[in-house]
């Protein structure tokens, strides 16, 4: 069985974006040892799953090479097949992705099943808060900025019960991030 695995970049407040989608948050550029780090994350990872409305920019900005990343990078972002869910789009407008929707522990278990290597969520906000809310994830790769916003787009749903992690690893970064690796505690 494949492992889901969620890689998102949160405020010290838990936001994934600010108020208003803001993201002048962000740390950057990242040091070398957390490119390093992520590259790693990537590495067992033959599938990138994302939300409609990032991949409407995330794809094409791949595509464009951005600045300041490596080719390496850039290719591995391009040529890795990606699943977007939506429940609008009936058909994919980007080569190498397909579009799913429909109930989303049904695609997740669909996505798990087939043969393959990890998958792997990026976001949006809206898919990320739904796989956790469903507890669909099974590695969180929460990647701390050194910045709180105060409101924005949290990370974790709502909800009248706790979440409960297991630390797996904690690791700072010379560029201030610090990464949380975490695993539902099941059963």
């Amino acid at each position: 069985m494949r492992t889901l695995k969620l890689q998102v970049q949160t405020t010290v407040d838990g936001y994934m974006s600010g108020p208003d989608g803001a993201m002048d948050w962000l740390t950057s550029p990242w040091s070398d040892d957390l490119s390093a780090y992520v590259d790693t994350l990537g590495e067992k990872a033959d599938c990138i799953v994302l939300g409609r409305r990032l991949a409407e920019g995330f794809i094409p900005a791949w595509a464009a090479a951005p600045e300041g990343e490596t080719q390496e990078s850039i290719d591995w972002m391009n040529d890795t097949p990606k699943v977007v869910i939506s429940g609008s789009l009936t058909e994919s407008p980007w080569p190498g992705a397909a579009v799913m929707g429909g109930d989303l522990a049904e695609i997740v278990a669909d996505l798990k099943s087939r043969p393959g290597g990890d998958l792997i969520v990026y976001g949006g906000g809206t898919l990320v808060r739904g796989l956790i809310a469903q507890d669909l994830i099974d590695d969180l790769h929460l990647f701390v900025n050194p910045a709180a916003t105060g409101g924005g787009m949290p990370v974790f749903p709502g909800g009248d019960a706790p979440r409960r992690l297991r630390l797996v690893e904690a690791r700072g970064f010379a560029c201030g991030v610090t990464g949380l690796h975490y695993r539902p505690a099941r059963g």
